[in-house]
């Protein structure tokens, strides 16, 4: 079994179930301290750099939606099972938008009731995620 997150490290959202999934902005480094990702999906507009870890690019227009909302359905729902035995890390460029409406939709997939997973990642993770309105709608429907 793979060593885990730090519960208190930076961007280190606690699902209910107790699954630990880092979320980043990919404009900022690694943080240097700790363990990298083993499974990541970066969340971009186009396909980001090769990283040393396994990942999924999601293709995802900076303050959009999916573009593929059946594959972001299929990939988040991998990390999320993943996120039971594995590092996950969810990313952005900002590490607001986009990750955090990926963070709700893992939420939803965890329990958490639709209407209720973006205050959720907002309470655990940052105040400011999930950006737009459309992007919380989604939020909404991911559960349907």
């Amino acid at each position: 079994m793979t060593e885990t997150w730090n519960p208190n490290g930076g961007g280190v959202l606690r699902l209910p179930s107790g699954r630990l999934v880092r979320g980043r902005a990919l404009r900022r480094p690694l943080p240097p301290e700790g363990p990298t990702p083993t499974y990541a999906v970066y969340l971009l507009g186009k396909q980001p750099p090769e990283v040393p870890w396994e990942s999924h690019w999601l293709r995802w227009p900076d303050f959009r939606l999916p573009a593929n909302r059946t594959e972001a359905k299929t990939v988040l729902t991998e990390a999320w099972n993943r996120a039971n035995t594995d590092r996950v890390e969810i990313a952005c460029g900002g590490g607001r938008g986009r990750t955090g409406t990926a963070l709700a939709c893992l939420a939803v997939l965890d329990g958490v009731p639709p209407q209720q997973a973006v205050a959720y990642v907002r309470r655990h993770y940052d105040r400011h995620a999930v950006e737009t309105p459309w992007q919380r709608g989604y939020v909404r429907r991911f559960g349907d």
